[in-house]
């Protein structure tokens, strides 16, 4: 038995679930929870585990707070619904907790797009904060890439988490439009206004630095096409954040004035 929580929470997952909770079956605990799916992702949980609840949507760090908090384990690993654990990865969580050396640690995962492990772009390791004792961890709230918080210390894991995270294209511009809303949105927050000069240099300049960044600077391009098309894709999505935070700031006018 892998002696750890595993916290989910899921909405019309019915086509990664399982997978998910496959990989994981092995766990002290198992603790889902679900924003009303409509699709079966319900029935396939109640195959894996009775700690169902379902919860109408609250946002991403709320939702996962809360999964956390039905938890009753000590140690709990954070698990979204495209992810998998692999067996070496078990075995590492098994030795780390067992020796209790940190209060939590950030795992790499090991990210899929069109069914190729991508290696540049900054996309490998990609370490993310996933496993943690539950009284040393919180949820940040922030409307979208929130992340856990662990007040202790922490360590690095070394085997990866593996993350099918877009499958097709049109999954990747379908996340990129909800994503790219919920990023304006968290960015207003920081910022509640923004000069017509601002937002001009974000919506030129940022989406270019963005392809730069991803493709050259952290070689994107060792993945050939498939870094390619995610370079284009990120900067067009980093256009689309800044374009949406445009229209959000005021669009066509900025406080009170005209467009001429």
């Amino acid at each position: 038995m892998l002696n750890v929580s595993v916290a989910i929470i899921s909405k019309n997952e019915v086509l990664n679930i399982e997978a998910a909770l496959e990989s994981v079956k092995d766990a002290k605990e198992i603790v889902v929870v679900d924003d009303y799916s409509t699709d079966g992702t319900v029935n396939i949980c109640k195959k894996y585990t009775q700690k169902i609840y379902q919860i109408q949507w609250q946002g991403y760090a709320k939702q996962k707070q809360m999964a956390i908090d039905l938890t009753s384990g000590q140690w709990v690993f954070l698990l979204d619904c495209d992810e998998r654990l692999t067996p070496k990865l078990q075995l590492e969580i098994e030795r780390v907790i067992t020796e209790n050396t940190f209060d939590g640690f950030y795992v790499p995962r090991k990210n899929f797009f069109l069914g190729k492990w991508i290696r540049g772009g900054g996309w490998w390791p990609d370490y993310t904060l996933r496993l943690f004792k539950k009284e040393c961890a919180a949820m940040l709230e922030r409307t979208v890439h929130e992340r856990v918080i662990v007040n202790g210390t922490t360590g690095y894991l070394k085997n990866p988490i593996e993350h099918y995270s877009y499958k097709t294209v049109g999954d990747f511009i379908t996340r990129m439009d909800k994503y790219s809303s919920l990023a304006a949105q968290e960015i207003l927050k920081t910022k509640p206004s923004f000069s017509l000069i601002e937002i001009t240099f974000t919506l030129t300049v940022k989406p270019v630095f963005t392809f730069i960044k991803m493709y050259i600077i952290r070689l994107g391009l060792v993945d050939g096409l498939y870094g390619l098309v995610l370079a284009i894709l990120y900067s067009f999505y980093t256009f689309l954040k800044y374009l949406k935070l445009w229209e959000l700031n005021g669009g066509y006018t900025h406080k009170g004035q005209d467009s001429k």
